[in-house]
């Protein structure tokens, strides 16, 4: 991959020169002096960026054009206005109410008496402390500059403060991204390019998911904006533009007319194969290191978004096995096939009640739709004898919960399945089969599948019995907490079920069961 470099040869209609210029504001009484200075930095120009002057003639004033532009970089203020010492009244205001840090003060006084520099200096958070008398064109430019140059450097730890914090806070994650996390991981190397080599504030990071399954071209997504590239219906229409730009840029690896100068697009990919982009818009010419910067980070995104391609293909290789094994079992056992549907939302719904995580929540659901897998090893004449049966088929029944924990100890991605396989017929009391385990030591999904899977098959039509009265069910339920069944677990399902939460799945359980298809 390489670094593609705009020449600026055109800039798009309606955009800017210019990045945004440096915001100075000025604060003083006198008309006179706010004239001067105004008229000194004229032409000031650093780092490639205008200066905008904003100006108050009081602190009152001050504080309602600091509402309205949090991002001024520096403010030159006089101490004596509408007060004898208002204008550091309005240092302590920026500091303390509106906890700025950032921005650079400038005391400029007419009467040092008032304000003695080193009990300033000592006693308010300033950068800098100037006679009115001694700022000349010369130093008054001197003085705005190194404010400047403070100014954006601590722009620049603070982006990379951000930055690294977003990294650092998804990087134990690396391998289990969401697209949340995924777009936070971005959005620090994002912060970090901008910071570490000043480019300004804007920025985008996209990636081009390639060719999708339809004859609609090419799906794009923005994973990252900054600055004009934000998210927001103002900045909706140079974002795309930007991103058919660049999407011709690193396919084609040719610079269209139409990006800004100074602007870089930096391809995102694997080998040869390039599935996104960094477009950056720098203020001035960018260095060799800058670049060499660039394309190290280019590279982080790259990998951190290929590691989470490649964790959400093993993800979808998990349900899709989890959906077979799933079939297998619905095959064997007509009567049990939407019984295994129905019991993965009952179990999902009362782990959120229990205030389990969303994505446990989830994954418990997905794990319980293999709680009888082991049934595919019991014979059909006892599976699905229509009558009570012997001890000894009993015992044969028994030996479900194993088999299936035979069959999934095979694969390590099956382990909490494997817990629901073996578990789900131990009892709170230490009664139930096959390990005979109690209390906390059955495992939580464990637990909860238990109650939901007696009593969605007391709802159920079996070939050994009809469906149970609705109340009659629910209150064998509440009989066996404490002795079969978790008590905190069937408080959280009679909750459920009071609330009429429960109600769309009974009724499919008494609803008459399609009968399976049959094979010659």
């Amino acid at each position: 991959m390489k670094i593609i470099r705009s020449t600026g040869k055109k800039v798009p209609e309606g955009a800017a020169a210019r990045p945004n210029a440096w915001k100075l504001l000025v604060v003083d009484d006198e008309p006179d002096v706010r004239q001067l200075t105004t008229i000194s930095l004229r032409n000031f120009e650093f780092s490639g960026r205008e200066l905008q002057l904003l100006q108050a003639d009081s602190a009152a004033q001050a504080k309602l054009v600091l509402q309205e532009h949090p991002d001024i970089a520096v403010a030159l203020i006089d101490v004596v206005m509408e007060t004898d010492d208002a204008g550091l009244k309005l240092v302590e205001h920026i500091r303390n109410v509106m906890e700025n840090r950032m921005m650079r003060l400038v005391i400029r006084t007419g009467q040092p008496g008032m304000a003695p520099e080193r009990f300033v200096i000592d006693h308010y958070d300033i950068d800098d402390y100037r006679d009115k008398t001694e700022l000349t064109v010369q130093k008054l430019y001197a003085t705005v500059r190194l404010a400047l140059k403070s100014y954006r450097d601590l722009q620049t730890i603070d982006l990379n403060r951000q930055g690294l914090g977003r990294i650092l806070a998804v990087t134990p994650d690396l391998y289990d991204l969401h697209r949340d996390k995924l777009e936070d991981y971005f959005r620090g190397v994002l912060m970090q390019l901008i910071g570490i080599c000043r480019l300004g504030q804007s920025g985008m990071i996209s990636t081009i998911d390639g060719m999708v399954m339809t004859v609609e071209g090419r799906d794009v997504r923005i994973r990252a904006g900054a600055g004009d590239f934000e998210e927001g219906e103002a900045n909706e229409a140079r974002r795309s533009q930007i991103v058919d730009l660049c999407t011709r840029v690193v396919t084609g690896q040719t610079v269209p007319e139409g990006l800004r100068a100074g602007a870089a697009v930096v391809p995102l990919g694997v080998g040869k194969h390039v599935f996104g982009f960094v477009y950056l818009e720098a203020a001035g010419e960018m260095s060799l290191a800058d670049r060499e910067l660039i394309q190290v980070l280019a590279n982080q995104c790259a990998a951190g978004l290929e590691n989470f391609k490649l964790h959400h293909s093993l993800e979808e290789s998990y349900e899709e096995a989890i959906d077979m094994l799933g079939q297998v079992a619905e095959f064997k056992d007509s009567a049990t096939g939407a019984h295994i549907r129905r019991i993965q939302e009952y179990t999902y719904r009362l782990a959120r009640e229990l205030e389990i995580d969303e994505a446990l929540a989830v994954a418990y659901g997905k794990a319980s739709r293999l709680h009888d897998i082991g049934n595919v090893g019991i014979p059909d004449l006892i599976l699905r004898k229509p009558g009570r049966l012997t001890a000894e088929e009993f015992a044969i029944i028994q030996q479900h919960s194993l088999i299936g924990d035979a069959i999934l100890k095979r694969s390590p991605a099956m382990a909490l399945a494997r817990l629901v396989a073996r578990s789900h017929h131990e009892q709170w009391n230490g009664s139930g089969y096959p390990d005979g385990a109690s209390g906390e030591d059955i495992p939580m999904v464990a637990r909860l599948v238990a109650v939901v899977d007696v009593f969605d098959a007391l709802m159920s039509t079996r070939p050994y019995k009809g469906p149970w009265q609705l109340d009659v069910a629910v209150s064998e339920i509440e009989r066996g907490s404490g002795s079969h069944f978790d008590p905190r677990v069937v408080a959280a399902f009679l909750n459920l079920y009071r609330q009429g939460k429960f109600l769309d799945l009974i009724a499919k359980a008494v609803a008459p069961t399609p009968a399976m298809p049959t094979f010659d």
